[in-house]
């Protein structure tokens, strides 16, 4: 089968999760891609040029799989002479409509925020399978959607969110976990000072204000711990990462985005505890990551972090909001509190030796189906 796989934003997780698809798929993937910068233009602007290369190459595919970031109606209404009846499914790896938007982005106040969501919204209804990478994801997108239409002056049809639900499934990210096996230590450090981890995009999203003022308190009761504090940045960084740089000192053991993956992962390998404060999830590749090299996770009890959790795990994991994150994380670094869970074994699962079958016949059963029937996603 030929899928064509169109993504106008191909970077980050965005441009791993179609690379390594493609590469692990026993069909013909091809890419369709644009650079992953000015996130907004290719909302707008993707479709056209992607439309005209898709054109140019002559080719009709099987399948179109498209993500979030494409206008898919436009995209749709000019490739009419190869897309006409080609089946075509949209994957959310995030949406416009939940993400909470920048404080300082200045679209917010001049409330030019909705052309985006709207853009989410149709492209929805366009195509064949509507697909989120978390059950949080999904049912967070339609349970606002009805909000959202209703704040049009009039000519809404709300009966188009159930058209949506009906061909919604949740079919989560894959990931190349198996690249991590590759720098797995031979036995894990027997340390007296625990190592903590933040391995997540500097964003304001990722709430690192609360991550550090745990990290602040403890250091004022002179817990011992050390800390790597990884990821990558993206123009305004939270002013807080200079201030922690500062007041942790020699706590701090690595300061930014690894660009060595071979760095990352042995960092990953090497950390005892992940405290996660985020405000928006709508999966976490980065903290399944850090799951599967054995880091012992405290997550929020939200998001979609209960969906990487089994029942078993739960108390040891998930912390709720009347809970401070700084009073679990000082049991475990006093060894007050449990810390022998290891979900590398549960969010294995995830890794694209399981992942790429269960997309593969997911999308054969979406292209050889009953027209208007959407198939059900065999997770096993």
């Amino acid at each position: 089968m030929h899928i064509a796989l169109v993504e106008p934003y191909c970077t980050g997780s965005h441009a791993a999760w179609a690379t390594e698809y493609a590469a692990h798929s026993s069909h013909q993937v091809d890419l369709l891609t644009l650079a992953g910068r000015n996130w907004k233009w290719r909302m707008h602007g993707g479709a056209v040029s992607l439309a005209g290369r898709f054109l140019a190459a002559g080719k009709k595919p099987d399948l179109i799989l498209a993500t979030d970031m494409l206008d898919l109606t436009t995209f749709l209404a000019l490739t009419r002479p190869l897309s006409d009846r080609c089946p075509c499914a949209i994957y959310f790896h995030e949406n416009q409509l939940t993400y909470p938007w920048s404080p300082g982005d200045p679209d917010l106040g001049e409330q030019r925020d909705l052309h985006y969501a709207f853009i989410n919204y149709v492209s929805a209804l366009a195509a064949d399978a509507v697909l989120f990478n978390s059950r949080y994801h999904m049912d967070s997108f339609l349970g606002e959607l009805p909000n959202f239409l209703k704040r049009f002056p009039d000519a809404v049809d709300l009966s188009t969110v159930d058209r949506i639900r009906r061909k919604s499934r949740v079919l989560p990210l894959g990931l190349d976990l198996g690249r991590l096996e590759r720098f797995r230590p031979h036995e894990r450090p027997d340390r007296e000072i625990p190592l903590l981890l933040w391995n997540h995009r500097w964003e304001y999203d990722k709430a690192p204000e609360e991550f550090f003022e745990a990290l602040y308190r403890l250091a004022e009761e002179g817990v011992a711990f050390r800390v790597a504090v990884l990821g990558e940045s993206f123009g305004r960084v939270p002013a807080v990462f200079k201030q922690a740089r500062e007041r942790l000192g020699a706590r701090v053991v690595a300061w930014g985005y690894q660009k060595s993956f071979a760095d990352y992962a042995q960092w990953l390998w090497r950390a005892d505890i992940l405290p996660v404060t985020s405000r928006q999830e709508f999966f976490g590749a980065s903290v399944v990551q850090a799951l599967y090299c054995g880091c012992h996770a405290l997550l929020p009890d939200r998001l979609a972090y209960p969906e990487h959790v089994p029942h078993r795990s739960v108390r040891e994991v998930l912390y709720g909001d009347q809970e401070p994150l700084v009073d679990r994380l000082r049991a475990l670094l006093t060894g007050a509190g449990t810390s022998s869970v290891n979900l590398g074994e549960h969010v294995a699962r995830y890794d694209w030796a399981t992942m790429a079958r269960v997309y593969d016949d997911f999308f054969s059963d979406l292209v050889e189906g009953a027209d208007g029937v959407v198939p059900e996603v065999a997770l096993g």
